[in-house]
């Protein structure tokens, strides 16, 4: 069955891990007929989390697409992880949605995981809901829960509804939309509408009028009726709040048990009746400029969000159709590369099941096999249009490991299965360093590392290892030092003769040439590993051919980039050669680059060599009471704090810290806080390193040096 955009809701469930986003799914689609049973974690039958490293862990790790028919709409769903190893997911399904349902914990209340996403949900402009879920628990707490997300999300929060009751004896919610008590049966399911009870009246009528109040800001008419009625109309009400959530004016607050399958039916009327469909949300933006109109009746534009590869399938395509209907066989040109795809057959998606379907007409989701080349970002338009939705913006990666294939000879396979994974999931990336000669796989978080990992063996049978990855230090000089160095070989015949006189020092922006020396050329270099190399021609009279200056400079650049010390890249450094003697005969390039080669590496070390290491600006957001925990680790990693601040109610430590001790501090971070802190990084600046881990790292590197001659 086709359906009309106007008659499309596509939601995401979005919380922190463990606020029941997988169980209050399998309400909905249990309510709506999808399925005739509910499935359970511990049993490992629900709709999503159905792979198998999912049913292992517990937990969600990719975004499953459902959906359900409700009324006269179809449902959308999108459940999403709650880990923030996976925000790439999240990302991709706040792109194709239109309503954020983020599930918040009542005994919890609302946690880092759900202030990390509201981020991104403020990013995409998407209009939200909330849902406190789990009121049966025994230390649930409503009031506590609603008040945190009021003070961390602003006074937009406006409940709905609140519980009669909570903990174990759950099962009565008041509507103050309705101005009706729902009473659940024992075992959830479909409630009996009941008075409210006169000691909850009170609350209720001021819960109404907030909401009547909400509703009027947004037209004049309604404005009007208020003021003169005190009141709205059913119909009023709905066209208000409609307007209200649309422009993210009100963030609706509702009340659930997953568990007990107790409220989930209401919040889907709710979706049906006030939450946004496609043709009500703004236009997209396009790159280069412009907009799309979500308009079944324009030329056909559909965006894929996510790719994934399943074995025995090969490449499955999710989408969004952004205008225009999509049809079985239908042709699509992919902006990006000009390619044809053919459309052989088009489905939608119940979590693993795929239902085959005819036609998808605009602001609706779906699935599709074995497109040739389009993948998660690409924009595909019918012959004759040429536009492409603006792209998902990852964030960047927090993580880094080296990889270890089994073997050798593995190296290749390995290499070809990262970079196939890394086109489904953009927030993975595959460094080949030539510079640290290892494959670094940059993400974020370990749990997201780990599930590379998995999937590299379960796709292509292939064991990695995950290695500490190497340091991209950078040498420099702290000191002036002059070296003369000779470079003479007789092999019969034809010899190499070459003399030159280099003096090196620290370069420094805007410093002055030489005084005592005569520069004759200069030249400035931006090296590819950043720094500069600044190279002074600097003889007077003919005691070496200009000819050789290049070849001279090639024999420095050659020492710099396996620097003296430890192998690392050379910068910031001065080099001029202001004298030196050549042979007629003997003197050719290759006997210069040897000498200046030599030459740089003696003077270096009498210039008062400095190892510098890569320092990165850390962000970790935490409870205030893991703050010591935290503190205390970071102090071990030699990081410089550089303050302190609140944002909500949680804490934000700032602090400078050296990438050698940043091995593995995701995993050490969740450790400490049991997942409630999260951290970014960001590269800062090159600064010295100590001297007693300098000489520890130029003995280890003389050590290695000595073990492969």
């Amino acid at each position: 069955m086709s359906y009309e955009t106007k008659n499309i809701r596509n939601v995401v469930l979005l919380g922190h891990s463990g606020s029941g986003k997988t169980l209050f799914n399998e309400c909905m689609l249990f309510e709506a007929g999808a399925i005739n049973r509910r499935g359970t974690i511990e049993d490992q039958n629900t709709v999503s989390d159905f792979s198998d490293i999912e049913q292992e862990r517990g937990n969600s790790l990719f975004t499953t697409l459902m959906h359900v028919s409700w009324k006269d709409s179809k449902i959308n769903i999108l459940d999403t992880p709650g880990f923030d190893d996976f925000v790439g997911e999240v990302v991709s399904a706040l792109k194709v949605a239109d309503t954020a349902v983020m599930m918040l914990n009542a005994r919890s209340g609302v946690e880092v995981g759900t202030e990390l996403i509201w981020e991104y949900v403020e990013t995409f402009h998407t209009p939200s809901i909330f849902v406190i879920n789990q009121m049966d628990h025994e230390k649930a707490d409503f009031d506590v829960t609603l008040e945190q997300a009021i003070s961390r999300f602003g006074p937009k929060v406006i409940p709905v509804q609140f519980p009669y009751n909570s903990g174990t004896s759950f099962n009565s919610i008041i509507d103050a939309l309705r101005m009706v008590m729902y009473v659940f049966p024992e075992n959830g399911g479909k409630p009996e509408k009941k008075p409210i009870p006169d000691s909850e009246m009170a609350r209720a009528q001021a819960m109404h009028q907030a909401l009547v109040e909400a509703a009027a800001e947004n037209d004049e008419t309604l404005m009007e009726h208020f003021f003169e009625d005190g009141n709205l109309s059913e119909e009023e009400l709905t066209k208000g709040l409609n307007i209200a959530i649309a422009h993210q004016q009100i963030f609706p607050v509702f009340c659930a048990s997953a568990t007990r399958n107790m409220g989930s039916g209401r919040i889907m009327g709710f979706i049906n009746d006030i939450c946004p469909s496609p043709a009500d949300r703004p236009p997209k933006k396009l790159e280069g400029g412009g907009t799309l109109a979500c308009d079944s009746s324009a030329p056909t534009t559909l965006f894929i969000y996510k790719t994934m590869s399943e074995q025995r399938v090969g490449i499955v395509s999710y989408f969004k159709v952004y205008s225009g209907v999509v049809h079985t066989s239908d042709e699509l040109i992919n902006s990006r590369n000009g390619n044809h795809e053919r459309f052989g057959n088009i489905y939608v998606s119940e979590g693993k099941n795929r239902e085959q379907v005819n036609e998808l007409r605009a602001g609706d989701l779906g699935v599709t096999v074995k497109l040739k080349d389009s993948h998660t970002n690409d924009t595909l338009n019918v012959k004759g249009t040429d536009r492409t939705i603006e792209r998902i913006h990852y964030p960047e990666p927090r993580i880094r490991t080296a990889v270890k294939p089994p073997s050798k000879s593995d190296t290749e396979k390995v290499s070809k299965a990262l970079h196939q994974i890394q086109e489904e999931d953009p927030t993975l990336i595959v460094e080949h360093s030539m510079e640290l000669k290892q494959l670094i796989l940059h993400g974020q978080g370990q749990l997201h590392l780990d599930l590379v990992r998995y999937r590299i063996k379960k796709l292509y049978d292939l064991d990695l290892e995950f290695i500490r990855p190497r340091i991209p230090y950078r040498e420099t000089i702290t000191r002036v030092a002059n070296e003369v160095y000779r470079h003479k070989k007789q092999t019969g015949g034809a010899g190499q003769f070459a003399e030159v006189h280099m003096r090196i020092e620290a370069w420094h922006e805007g410093m002055a040439d030489p005084a005592d020396l005569s520069v004759r050329n200069r030249e400035e270099e931006d090296l590819p590993w950043g720094g500069k190399l600044v190279f002074l021609w600097c003889i007077v009279g003919g005691s070496i051919d200009s000819r050789f200056s290049n070849a001279i400079k090639k024999g420095v650049m050659s020492k710099m980039a396996e620097g003296p010390l430890t192998g690392s890249a050379c910068r910031d450094i001065r080099v001029s050669i202001y004298d030196g003697k050549m042979h007629p005969v003997d003197s050719n390039d290759m006997a210069f680059q040897t000498a200046a080669t030599m030459a740089f590496k003696t003077a270096f070390k009498g210039a008062g060599p400095q190892l510098m290491e890569p320092i990165y600006n850390v962000e970790v957001l935490c409870p205030e009471e893991s703050m010591g925990e935290i503190m205390g680790d970071l102090q071990t990693r030699r990081a410089m704090i550089m303050g302190m601040d609140a944002d909500g109610h949680y804490q934000k430590i700032m602090a400078q810290v050296p990438l050698a001790e940043l091995y593995q501090y995701s995993s050490t971070l969740r450790s400490l806080t049991h997942g409630r802190a999260k951290h970014t990084r960001e590269f800062h600046e090159y600064m010295p390193v100590p001297q007693d881990i300098q000489n520890q790292l130029i003995a280890a590197y003389e050590e290695h040096e000595e073990a492969e001659d």
